[in-house]
Parts: structure tokens; C-alpha cells; sequence
């Protein structure tokens, strides 16, 4: 079904516990189909790029994601998480720890969700982590690695979290990457949660296949899921850069041509859940 109008409750939190410096942090943006009555319905968290340093839940693309997706019938979380106060963008020590840290924001954001289920008339069982850059990369991290596995590549083994949960996972119904990649592709053995994948195949800012740092692209992923036999589905547009531009530019706004792009992401990305997850 189809909703032709979707209503937003802004500026809500996810983690009431927050500090009054980290308020912002843990803000998110509700997207609903309107009219929508039904009690079990699937959540997206949805989580924006920017390199870790930069952007916010009010980004474009995740809005356009949210509100055509709510218009599917999914209920929709624009989250906010912690970014980066240094340079993650230039040093990959540091864009690994700032990995770590929004991952643990997330699952702060899954817990929020589930323990609200009834309040926001989800199903906890039917959760998927979503995002584009490094929103992709935190949805990858988070389902996929442990805490342990996640702090030991960052360099902090002695965090809390890691050693009091080693072994945690966000449990989750699937994840929708958007141009992102993970640090390790063994870390696809952990669980066996569905994934699609989008790319360009031009993408010079998160390469589609592994180069030199430790990260590895959607068509890493693809083939790697593939001999795990992890239900997966990746879409490649020729051709294009990050963020499915002709010429990534962080700095420009984003014309008509790319959101149109963005549009055929969302919906191979909606086939895939319904066939996986509802058909």
C-alpha cells in the first residue's frame, strides 16, 4: 500500500539520559505514513554521511529516503549520532574510533526503538539499519562486528562497552547500504542479516573494492555475502561517483539528476526488503 501523505515529528530523543552538551547527538526525526493504524510496522533507523566530522538528520538524502519510504508504509528514524571533534576524514585511526563511538550510538538508537515498540506501533523484530557514506558504514559495523572485534581495530580495547559486552551485535532485520564499506569482510560470518547495496562505480571517496586502508566497498560485500550465502543484492550505477553524483562535490547542492538517482536507490532497496523480508 501506498500512503500519499506522511506526517514528521522533529527533534525527539533517543537517549533522554544524554548530557546537556550531547543532547543534539542523540536527536532524531519520526517519519509515519498518515492515516497509518497498523501496530507491527517495520522501522528504518536511518543515518546520514559526512565523513564522521560533518551533517546531520535534517541531510537531504535521508529525508528523501524517510518520507518515500514512510509513503511504503515503514515508520522511519532520522538519527543523529555523536561526530567527530578531530579529523576522521584524513587520519583512518580516527575514522575508525569515530566508527566506534556512532556505533555505540546506534545501538543505543535499537534499544530506544524496541524497548518503545508499542508507543511508535513497530515491530522490534523487523529493524533495519540504513544509511549513506558513513551512515552505511555504521549500519555495516553495527550489525556485523562485535564491540570487541570494533575497539580492538580502533585502538580501544579498554572502553567500556567492549569489555563489559564483547561480544554485542545490534540484532537487526537487515541493513540498506548506501555507498559505504566495511572494515572487515570476515566479520560477514558473525550473522547472516541481509544487505543490499548501492554504489557508483566511479565512487573515489569510498571505493567499491578494496585498495589500500582496511575498508572494503558494496562489491566486496556483494561477492563476500555470496559465498556466505547471506541474502544480498548490490546496484551499481556506471558511471557515477559518491554519492551517485557525475562529480562528487560536497560543497555544491545536489541537482534534480542525482535526487533522481537517489529515488532508484530507495526503490532497489525496497524491492530487496520485500522480498526478502515480507514476500
Amino acid at each position: 500500500m501506498i500512503f500519499t501523505e506522511t506526517t514528521v515529528d522533529i527533534d525527539q530523543s533517543y537517549n533522554p539520559a544524554a548530557t546537556k552538551d550531547e543532547k543534539k547527538a542523540y536527536l532524531f526525526d519520526l517519519y509515519q505514513p498518515k492515516g497509518d493504524d497498523a501496530r507491527h510496522r517495520p522501522l528504518i533507523i536511518w543515518m546520514h554521511g559526512g565523513g564522521f566530522k560533518f551533517g546531520s538528520k535534517d541531510a537531504k538524502g535521508v529525508a528523501l529516503w524517510s518520507k518515500t519510504f514512510a509513503q511504503r508504509g515503514y515508520v522511519c528514524a532520522n538519527i543523529n549520532y555523536r561526530l567527530s571533534k578531530k579529523n576522521p576524514l584524513f587520519h583512518f585511526d580516527e575514522l575508525v574510533k569515530s566508527s566506534y563511538y556512532a556505533v555505540q550510538d546506534v545501538k543505543i538508537a535499537v534499544e530506544y526503538f524496541k524497548h518503545n515498540a508499542a508507543r511508535y506501533g513497530i515491530d522490534p523484530d523487523k529493524i533495519v539499519l540504513a544509511g549513506n557514506s558513513a551512515g552505511g558504514m555504521i549500519a555495516l559495523q553495527a550489525a556485523y562486528s562485535s564491540n570487541e572485534e570494533l575497539a580492538k581495530l580502533a585502538g580501544l580495547s579498554n572502553d567500556t562497552a567492549a569489555i563489559n559486552k564483547p561480544q554485542e551485535r545490534v540484532k537487526v532485520a537487515a541493513v540498506i547500504n548506501f555507498w559505504g564499506a566495511i572494515y572487515n569482510l570476515d566479520w560477514l560470518k558473525n550473522v547472516q542479516v541481509p544487505i543490499v547495496s548501492v554504489l557508483g562505480s566511479n565512487d573515489g571517496v569510498v571505493p567499491p573494492t578494496h585498495k589500500s586502508a582496511p575498508l572494503y566497498g558494496g562489491e566486496d560485500i556483494h561477492a563476500k555475502a555470496d559465498s556466505l550465502g547471506i541474502p544480498n543484492e548490490l546496484k551499481v550505477f556506471e558511471g557515477y561517483s559518491h554519492e551517485l553524483q557525475k562529480h562528487f562535490n560536497p560543497v555544491f547542492p545536489v541537482g534534480e539528476d542525482t535526487e533522481k538517482r537517489w529515488l532508484q536507490a530507495g526503490q532497489f532497496a525496497a524491492d530487496f526488503l520485500y522480498n526478502t523480508l515480507f514476500k
